[in-house]
C-alpha cells in the first residue's frame, strides 16, 4: 500500500507514525514544503523569545526519526491533486502516485485588504521563516504594531513583549480574543495587557501601511498614524486547500469529512486544520484549528486508512487555552450558552473570572480567566457528558467549586 500525506504538521506527523505502526510494510510519503524539519507552529513564540533554539520547534527531536520509521519526507509544495489518476503534482513538476491520500495541509494566514501590507517590514507570524524575519526587526526598544488580537495574535503578543519592544495592538472587534471570550473576559485581558505596558486599540481598523521618516506608518480609522519598525499581521487563518481547485472533493470553509475522516472521493481522507469534521458539542461540522484536534484527527484517520476500525468519531471539542503575557484564559464548548442555566463570578481587581453554562443536567460550556487548576476538570466534565446531579445547584451558587465537583462526581 502506498500512503501519501500532504502536510507535515501535527496531524501529518501523527498520521505517518500511526500508519507505520498499523502497516509495517506500507510505503509512506509525507510532503512538507516548508524547507524545515516538521515543526509545531505553537512552539514559534518560544523561539521568538529565545527560550528555545529552532530545533526546539521540531515535532520529533531524535535525529533520523523519519528515516528510521520508513517515512519519506519530500520538501516541496503541492500544486495539484488528481484523484482520477491517484496522483499529486508538486510545484517542481514531479508527480507522486498514491493508493490512499491524507490531506493534512493545515491552514494559511489571511491577509486583510489593507494597502501596503506588501512592504518590507510587514510579516505574518506563521512559519519559521516569518519568525526569523520578526527576530531581525523586533529589537529591544523598537516600535511594533500587531494587527489582530485573536488567539494567534495574543500568543505572538507575549513573545513581542518579552523582546522588550514598544507594542501597539490594533483589533477590529470590540474586545480581545472575541471568538473565545465574551465582553467581560476580553475586556479583562485588554486591561491586563495595558497594565503590562502594551497599547491596545480595540474597535479599531488599520486602513493603510505607508512609510514616513524612515519607518513604517500604520494609519487607523480614528485618523491616528502609528510609527513602526515592524508590523505583524495576525488577522486569522483559513484552510489551505487552493491546490484542490478543480477536483470533485467537497469543501466549504474546510474539506468535508465523514466520521471516518473520508472525503466524498474514494481513497482520499482529510485531517487537521484543513478538515471540517464533526463537532463534539453540537453534532454539527466545524473546522477546529487547534493542535489537540489535529493530532487526534491524524491518529484516527490513519487507523481507518489502514483498514482498522477507530469507530465513529465523537467529534472534537471546541477548546482553547491561552497565555497572554502571563494571564491564563480558557474557553470550552458552548460558552455562549444554549438557553439553559448559566452562572459567572468576576474579580476584576485580581483578573479572575469563571463562567459556566449548562444544558439541563450537563455542563456544556465554560470560560475561565486567571485560573490554571481547573482546566482539566472542566474539559473532563464536558467531554464525559457527566450528569451533574446535586453539583449543578452547588456550582450555580459558586462556579469556582468546579474542581471539587469533578472529584465528587468521579467517586
Amino acid at each position: 500500500m502506498n500512503y501519501v500525506i500532504i502536510g507535515a504538521g501535527p496531524a501529518g506527523v501523527v498520521a505517518a507514525e500511526t500508519l507505520r505502526k498499523n502497516d509495517p510494510n506500507g510505503d509512506i510519503t509525507m510532503i512538507s514544503g516548508e524547507g524545515a524539519s516538521p515543526y509545531s507552529r505553537m512552539a514559534i513564540p518560544y523561539f521568538l523569545t529565545g527560550k528555545i533554539e529552532e530545533s526546539g520547534t521540531h515535532l520529533r527531536k531524535t535525529g533520523g526519526h523519519y528515516d528510521a520509521n520508513g517515512i519519506k519526507v519530500i520538501d516541496d509544495n503541492v500544486s495539484k491533486v488528481d484523484p482520477g489518476s491517484s496522483s499529486i503534482t508538486l510545484s517542481g513538476g514531479d508527480t507522486v502516485q498514491y493508493d490512499k491520500l491524507l490531506i493534512a495541509s493545515g491552514a494559511t494566514p489571511v491577509k486583510p485588504p489593507v494597502p501596503g501590507l506588501d512592504r518590507d517590514g510587514v510579516h505574518h507570524c506563521w512559519t519559521l521563516e516569518d519568525a526569523h524575519n520578526i527576530v531581525r526587526h523586533a529589537a529591544e526598544g523598537s516600535d511594533v504594531v500587531l494587527m489582530g488580537a485573536g488567539f494567534i495574535g495574543c500568543i505572538i503578543l507575549e513573545s513581542l513583549l518579552a523582546r522588550g519592544v514598544n507594542l501597539t495592538v490594533v483589533e477590529a472587534e470590540d474586545r480581545m480574543v472575541p471568538r473565545m471570550m465574551n465582553q467581560i473576559g476580553g475586556t479583562m485581558i485588554k486591561d491586563w495587557c495595558l497594565a503590562k505596558g502594551c497599547n491596545v486599540l480595540t474597535s479599531t481598523r488599520a486602513t493603510s501601511v505607508d512609510e514616513a521618516n524612515g519607518k513604517l506608518a500604520v494609519s487607523v480609522d480614528s485618523g491616528d498614524v502609528i510609527p513602526a519598525d515592524l508590523v505583524v499581521v495576525a488577522t486569522g487563518v483559513k484552510s489551505n486547500t487552493a491546490f484542490l481547485e478543480g477536483t470533485d472533493i467537497k469543501m466549504e470553509d474546510g474539506i468535508l469529512i465523514d466520521d471516518h475522516f473520508r472525503t466524498n472521493v474514494e481513497n482520499v481522507y482529510a485531517a487537521g486544520d484543513c478538515a471540517k469534521g464533526r463537532e463534539f458539542d453540537t453534532d454539527g461540522w466545524a473546522v477546529h484549528a487547534i493542535q489537540p484536534t489535529a493530532t487526534e484527527h491524524g491518529r484516527i484517520a490513519a487507523i481507518n486508512m489502514t483498514g482498522g476500525d477507530a469507530g465513529n468519531y465523537r467529534g472534537s471539542l471546541s477548546m482553547n487555552v491561552l497565555d497572554t503575557a502571563g494571564l491564563i484564559t480558557a474557553s470550552f464548548g458552548q460558552w455562549e450558552g444554549v438557553g439553559g442555566d448559566g452562572v459567572e463570578t468576576v474579580d476584576k481587581d485580581n483578573y479572575r473570572y469563571m463562567r459556566l453554562e449548562f444544558d439541563e443536567d450537563r455542563l456544556v460550556g465554560a470560560l475561565s480567566l486567571g485560573r490554571t487548576d481547573q482546566v482539566g476538570c472542566i474539559r473532563g466534565l464536558i467531554q464525559a457528558r457527566t450528569p451533574m446531579g446535586k453539583w449543578k445547584a452547588r456550582l450555580l451558587e459558586d462556579p469556582n467549586r468546579i474542581a471539587e465537583a469533578y472529584v465528587g462526581l468521579s467517586q
